[in-house]
């Protein structure tokens, strides 16, 4: 893998308004661009959006919006142009022509699943999680490789240009699929190893953290298990499974943290992590960890909740825990404002209840950084446990 480049990059946004996203939303998604380009390593410039019913089949945008986007290029020597939504081959190679305005200045076109697999390169550290990444990569590489190799030059480092570990330039179709052969049998022989590891570990009851990207699932994991796994404020800090036994009041279990889920995850990089999240799949309760400070909470969670569907486990039972009350603020309605109700008017309380009879059932509201109802959450967490323990292991009810 090539290091980044020490200059840090600049870049510019694109997101499209249509039907099925407002200029709100994607105003929200160019936010979420924006912090995955940051944890990227890019300085975000400028951002651009256009009304257009269905991308140009050639250039995504309009025309007149793209000579808007590379006189902007030109005058600040932007060094990528990045698109929100995922690029066919075909766009990405017209748009490398088209920006490409000073053979001199080095301009790289990005799509959002572009940007993840870098930021996924960049953060896995096992062999396990290079080698997902890796193929996860060459498998979006593969239908891209016709006339690309001028742009996808990846010996010269940067966003976007850590790639899957070839050098030569003439690396074809046949050598990016043999690649992939190996690496997906490396990866079922990793599988197999981590599945007998599954199986190594006793009659424990599994509870998996499950949430969108940087919701404070790792903070959690720390606070449950007094332990130390990598936890900060940018995306995709948790790339590997990690599992720790963990005991609350003599009843022990084990707890594991699992990579977080985000808008138009890549379905190569879904894939890619099947082992991973086969720790979700085989868990007995999950626990759904909610930014609750975050404008878009409702979207998130139905994000993670689909993706819960797509990889089969949508039957686990689910205890919801909204993480950040520390950071909620809401805006209060005067008594005379007449205005419809929106989801900015409701306070924490309003939303718990909100909530709760949406589910039927409990859920919690805690701050992991500042360890706010921690207790609380430990005791629900213990009854949801010590409930399903008693039913599957009924000779062990001296634990509790």
């Amino acid at each position: 893998m090539f290091e980044t480049a020490k200059k840090q990059e600049t870049a510019v946004l694109v997101g499209l308004i249509n039907r099925s996203q407002d200029e709100e939303k994607v105003r929200e998604y160019l936010d979420e661009l924006e912090f995955l380009a940051d944890t990227a390593g890019a300085q975000i410039l400028k951002r651009y959006t256009q009304r257009l019913e269905h991308p140009d089949s050639r250039i995504f945008v309009g025309s007149g919006k793209l000579n808007e986007i590379k006189a902007y290029v030109k005058e600040h020597a932007v060094d990528i142009v990045i698109f929100d939504d995922e690029l066919t081959p075909a766009q990405q190679r017209n748009l490398e022509k088209e920006i490409k305005v000073d053979p001199k200045q080095k301009v790289k076109v990005l799509d959002r699943t572009t940007l993840i697999l870098d930021i996924f390169a960049a953060r896995a550290r096992t062999a396990h999680a290079k080698t997902q990444v890796e193929l996860a990569q060459y498998q979006y590489l593969l239908p891209r490789l016709t006339k690309m190799w001028d742009h996808l030059d990846r010996v010269k480092g940067g966003i976007g240009m850590k790639g899957a570990g070839e050098k030569e330039i003439e690396t074809d179709r046949r050598i990016v699929r043999d690649r992939i052969s190996l690496l997906k049998e490396k990866l079922t022989l990793i599988d197999k190893q981590m599945e007998t590891q599954r199986k190594s570990r006793g009659e424990m009851i599994r509870v998996a953290l499950v949430g969108y990207t940087n919701v404070g699932k790792s903070t959690i994991m720390n606070l449950l298990s007094k332990s130390e796994v990598f936890a900060e404020n940018k995306l995709f800090a948790t790339l590997d499974t990690t599992v720790r036994k963990v005991v609350i009041e003599n009843l022990p279990f084990l707890l594991s943290d699992t990579v977080g889920f985000i808008r138009k995850l890549p379905t190569n990089l879904i894939e890619s992590f099947k082992s991973t999240l086969d720790e979700v799949r085989e868990a007995d309760i999950l626990i759904h960890v909610v930014d609750i400070s975050h404008s878009g909470f409702e979207d998130q969670i139905d994000v993670v909740t689909q993706t819960l569907t797509d990889i089969g486990a949508s039957d686990k039972p689910v205890l919801l825990v909204f993480n950040k009350i520390d950071a909620f603020t809401f805006d209060e309605k005067e008594a005379d404002d007449l205005t419809p109700v929106t989801k900015r008017n409701l306070s924490l309380e309003d939303l718990r209840k909100t909530w709760m009879n949406k589910l039927h059932a409990e859920c919690i509201f805690i701050s992991a950084a500042n360890k706010q109802n921690l207790d609380e959450f430990r005791k629900l967490l213990y009854d949801r446990i010590k409930d399903l323990h008693q039913k599957r292991y009924p000779y062990n009810n001296f634990l509790y």
